[in-house]
């Protein structure tokens, strides 16, 4: 029998303060592994600047995955275009898709005259809650990026998410896209908060 035994990460708490820790954990798994992406959740571009910085150097890409225009507010993209701008101009890609979980079935979910759960709605919950928030966005950032064309599905990518705002969760994941999301897998988890 053969393994390989690796470092897993566990932050005592979740949030941004654990994001100076992730950008690392996640730049030395991408080395370790000779993986060239790594794909991380961003709201409203702080995060992204925060993963920019830590990888200046490093030869990696860096794929960022924000909120669709209209998440919080109609027309509206939380996302600064400040840091959009500063950052497209040093080659980061920024994908904004709708949420693979839940897109159109989040409004049917929330309909008063329709409701109900959906099965987007059962996995999206079940990896939140039995993992951690941020490796259900970690997974939804691979599957938007996938389905835009921005990461391909036949390599490995480090995936970065967070609970509420910041990055506590980081793991590596072979791509699918949404249509075959039972395709994608979740190959190791580097780091994340134990206590949820």
């Amino acid at each position: 029998m053969t393994f390989t035994q690796k470092n897993i990460w566990y932050f005592d708490k979740p949030g941004e303060a654990n994001t100076p820790d992730a950008a690392r954990f996640a730049i030395g798994r991408a080395k370790e592994l000779g993986l060239g992406t790594i794909v991380v959740a961003s709201t409203s571009g702080s995060t992204a600047e925060s993963f920019f910085a830590a990888m200046k150097g490093s030869g990696l890409n860096l794929v960022v995955v924000s909120h669709v225009m209209g998440f919080a507010k109609p027309g509206e993209w939380e996302f600064s275009q400040a840091i959009a701008d500063r950052l497209r101009g040093q080659g980061v890609k920024i994908v904004t898709g709708t949420h693979a979980l839940s897109g159109l079935e989040r409004a049917i979910s929330r309909s008063p005259k329709i409701g109900g759960g959906s099965r987007s709605d059962a996995i999206a919950e079940s990896l939140r809650r039995t993992v951690a928030v941020g490796l259900k966005v970690a997974v939804e950032c691979v599957l938007i990026a996938a389905d835009q064309g921005v990461i391909g599905i036949s390599e490995e990518v480090v995936a970065v998410g967070g609970t509420a705002s910041g990055a506590d969760t980081v793991c590596v994941i072979k791509p699918a896209h949404t249509a075959n999301f039972f395709d994608l897998q979740v190959r190791e988890i580097v780091a994340m908060p134990r206590n949820r």
